[in-house]
C-alpha cells in the first residue's frame, strides 16, 4: 500500500478542516483529491506530506507509520501551484538542488538532471532561468525538481491552477504520460472536475472535511454515492421530484429533489404519453455538442445536451414546442450543499 490515512482529523481553531478521514491509496497510482474550497483536500495533502500534523489518527507511508515524521524523513516530493522555483538558479540548478542538499555525487547529479530534463521535455533549456520560461515550462521544472530525489510519494497542490486553460489542458495529458513512465505514487489536489476525470486513476471526493466517495472517474460519474457527489461531478439539473417530467415518465421518489444529467434527457417532437411538454428557450452550439435550454410547462428550467447528429435530426428551433422525458434520473435521501 502506498498511503494509508487512518481516522485522521485536523482543527484550525474552531474550524474542523479534516474530520476522521480514512483513505487507502495504492502504490504507483495517480489519485485526485477533488472538492470545493474549504473541503479539506489541501489540508489532507499537507498532512500526508508532514507540513501539518494531525490532531488524531495515523499517516502510514509505504507500510511505515509516518504520523510524526518530518518532511525530510518521509521522502516526499511536493509541487506547489506557484512553482516555488529559485529565481537566481538556472533550470539545471533548480532540478539538482535537492540532490546537492543530500550531498549526492556530482556525477550522479549531472546524469540525473540530464535524464529529468529529457523526461519533462526541457532538453536544451537547462541553462535558462525561470524568468525565461513559460508558465507551463516552469511547472515542468518544479515537477522535475520534485522527482530528482526519487520520492516515495509525489504530492501536487493544484499544480496547474495558475496557468491558462490551453496550457492547463496540455499539461494534464503530459502529467498522465509522465506518471505512466515513472509510476511514483502521486496525489494531486484540484477543484476542477474535468482535470480530475481526465488525469486520475481514482478520485477522492471531499466535502466539509470528510470523504464523500472514492472511485474511478467512470464509477463516480455513473454511480454517485450522494447528492453532493452528483451535483459536484459534471453538469446536472436539480428538480423537485414532483415535477411533471417525472410524473409523466412514471419515475417516483419519496425524496424532495431528483437529479437529471443533461445528456439523460430525451427530446422528441411528438408526444407519446410518457413525455412532458416543454418549450425550447435557447440553443447553444458548443462545437462537439449542442446545449438546449428548455422551459417545462410547470415553469421548471432544464438543460439538455445533444450530439450534433441528434440535433440535426430533430431540427430544433427557439420557441418550438417539444416533448421530453428522463432516460435516467437519481434521487438521494440526504441533504447536500456546496
Amino acid at each position: 500500500m502506498g498511503i494509508v490515512v487512518e481516522n485522521v482529523s485536523k482543527h484550525f481553531g474552531s474550524f474542523q478542516a479534516v474530520d476522521q478521514v480514512n483513505l487507502e491509496i495504492q502504490s504507483g497510482s495517480l489519485v485526485a483529491l477533488l472538492g470545493p474550497s474549504g473541503s479539506g483536500k489541501s489540508t489532507l495533502l499537507r498532512l500526508i506530506s508532514g507540513l501539518e500534523m494531525p490532531d488524531s489518527g495515523k499517516i502510514i507511508l509505504t507500510g511505515k507509520d509516518a504520523t510524526y515524521q518530518s518532511v525530510q524523513e518521509r521522502n516526499i516530493g511536493f509541487v506547489f501551484q506557484h512553482y516555488a522555483l529559485f529565481k537566481h538558479l538556472t533550470v539545471r540548478q533548480n532540478i539538482s538542488f535537492g540532490l546537492e542538499i543530500r550531498k549526492a555525487p556530482k556525477k550522479k547529479i549531472q546524469g540525473k538532471v540530464e535524464q529529468l530534463l529529457e523526461l519533462v521535455q526541457l532538453s536544451g533549456l537547462g541553462d535558462r532561468y525561470p524568468s525565461q520560461l513559460s508558465g507551463g515550462q516552469r511547472q515542468r521544472v518544479a515537477l522535475a525538481r520534485a522527482l530528482a530525489v526519487e520520492p516515495n510519494v509525489l504530492l501536487l497542490d493544484e499544480p496547474f491552477g495558475a496557468l491558462d486553460a490551453k496550457v492547463r489542458k496540455d499539461l494534464r495529458a503530459w502529467l498522465r504520460r509522465l506518471h505512466d513512465e515513472v509510476h511514483v505514487t502521486t496525489v494531486f489536489v484540484t477543484h476542477d472536475q474535468e482535470e480530475a476525470m481526465e488525469v486520475a486513476d481514482e478520485i477522492v471526493v471531499m466535502n466539509k472535511g470528510k470523504v464523500e466517495q472514492v472511485g474511478t472517474p467512470a464509477n463516480i460519474y455513473d454511480h454517485p454515492a450522494s447528492a453532493f457527489v452528483m451535483s459536484f461531478i459534471g453538469p446536472v439539473n436539480v428538480l423537485p421530484s414532483s415535477a411533471k417530467i417525472f410524473q409523466s415518465s412514471g419515475f417516483e421518489s419519496t425524496n424532495p429533489e431528483t437529479f437529471l444529467r443533461p445528456q439523460d434527457i430525451i427530446i422528441e417532437t411528438v408526444s407519446n404519453g410518457t413525455t412532458a411538454q416543454a418549450t425550447v428557450s435557447r440553443i447553444i452550439h458548443l462545437g462537439w455538442e449542442i446545449q438546449v435550454e428548455l422551459t417545462l410547462d410547470d415553469g421548471q428550467m432544464i438543460k439538455a445536451h445533444l450530439t450534433r447528429e441528434q440535433f440535426d435530426e430533430l431540427k430544433l428551433a427557439p420557441q418550438e414546442k417539444v416533448y421530453v422525458k428522463p432516460k435516467d434520473a437519481k434521487s438521494f435521501p440526504l441533504y447536500y450543499s456546496i
